[in-house]
């Protein structure tokens, strides 16, 4: 099994094919591109794995062809375990009863190409780009209709507020992070997710949702309390741009 990686914006990904060579090759395509990866050699041992714990996966890639528990058995079994994509791989054309209990198929020999296609589809499309310097930190129509609806000084306190409760949510995550404390996670993402996009943060938004989808998984969280703490910083420089005294 492997677990490297990560980008955290990469979907978990559970390999499980009895083939070495088939199963080290995708391992290795998928490793070398940032995926946090688990493998298993057949479907008792993904069971195992998925019953432990010790992963879970948003994306589940199943030679569907194995000896032992295998085929349309071993997708039921996944489904009950996990509510991740599966993708049955196979050397041959699937039946109609696995296109219908799969959520896409891979012919052997299939190529980067199709293996990334696939996976592209459940990267954490929504938060690609927070670190976008050219972002602006505040969306500009949200901005301009609080300006009609309240003094400047007032907007100017909302904006200070999201920036100090941004600093005190980071270190409130941080500790929830080493904690493994998964609830506390997604109770703070959802918080910071309805706060910061009401008030058009779109960047702390999404961060927020990424904390709250990606709650159970730690490793993909453990770079956000910086992420927030520098969106804090470029708001405040903003309300000293926009809001001088």
């Amino acid at each position: 099994m492997l677990g490297i990686g990560s980008d955290r914006y990469l979907p978990t990904v559970l390999l499980i094919d009895d083939d070495l060579i088939s199963r080290e090759v995708i391992a290795t395509l998928l490793t070398l591109s940032g995926y946090t990866l688990h493998t298993a050699n057949d479907g008792a041992a993904s069971l195992g794995i998925l019953d432990s714990g010790e992963c879970a996966p948003q994306v589940i890639l199943v030679d569907v062809q194995m000896q032992g528990l295998s085929g349309l058995e071993l997708v039921k079994a996944l489904r009950v375990r996990s509510p991740a994509h599966i993708y049955a791989i196979s050397g041959s054309l699937p039946s109609d009863e696995m296109k219908a209990a799969t959520d896409g198929f891979l012919q052997k020999p299939f190529g980067p190409e199709m293996l990334q296609q696939i996976l592209n589809e459940h990267a954490l499309k929504a938060v690609h780009g927070i670190s976008d310097s050219a972002e602006p930190v505040v969306n500009a129509e949200t901005l301009a209709q609080f300006r009609q609806l309240m003094p400047e000084a007032s907007v100017r306190q909302v904006y200070a507020t999201v920036a100090a409760d941004l600093r005190i949510r980071s270190v409130a995550l941080e500790t929830a992070i080493a904690k493994g404390d998964a609830a506390e996670v997604r109770r703070i993402g959802h918080a910071i997710k309805g706060g910061c996009g009401m008030a058009g943060v779109e960047r702390a938004a999404r961060l927020g949702a990424l904390l709250e989808r990606e709650s159970d998984q730690l490793n993909n969280s453990a770079e956000v309390p910086g992420d927030l703490l520098d969106t804090a910083e470029k708001l405040e420089r903003m309300l000293d741009v926009e809001f001088r005294t």
